[in-house]
């Protein structure tokens, strides 16, 4: 299952949208929109933009004997560890890319 957008009335102020997991955990809020159509436009954008969004950490340089990086969850489905060697998921993010090109 799928992660959604709620689109909802701010109070007094407009409309917004939030993200949510499929568990229902927030994970996003977005600005106010004056109106409903704006809303969906925003929903719309962020469609768009976040699956080819890059990451950009803003975060400071960890200090010395911090833990770095984030722990992934396991997978839902088959409790496997995503990106753990030895999953057919990390295998094949970590086996190297072809390029097949072809003439037109």
């Amino acid at each position: 299952m799928a992660g959604m957008f709620e689109l909802f009335n701010a109070e007094g102020s407009g409309f917004r949208f939030r993200i949510t997991a499929p568990d229902g955990t927030v994970m996003a809020v977005s600005r106010c929109f004056p109106d409903k159509q704006s809303a969906v436009d925003g929903i719309r954008a962020v469609r768009e933009y976040a699956g080819m969004g890059h990451i950009t950490d803003l975060c400071p340089a960890p200090s010395a004997g911090a833990v770095t990086g984030p722990v992934p969850p396991p997978d839902h489905r088959t409790g496997a560890t995503p990106g753990r060697p030895g999953t057919r998921r990390a295998q094949a993010l970590t086996r190297p890319r072809t390029r097949i090109i072809t003439a037109a």
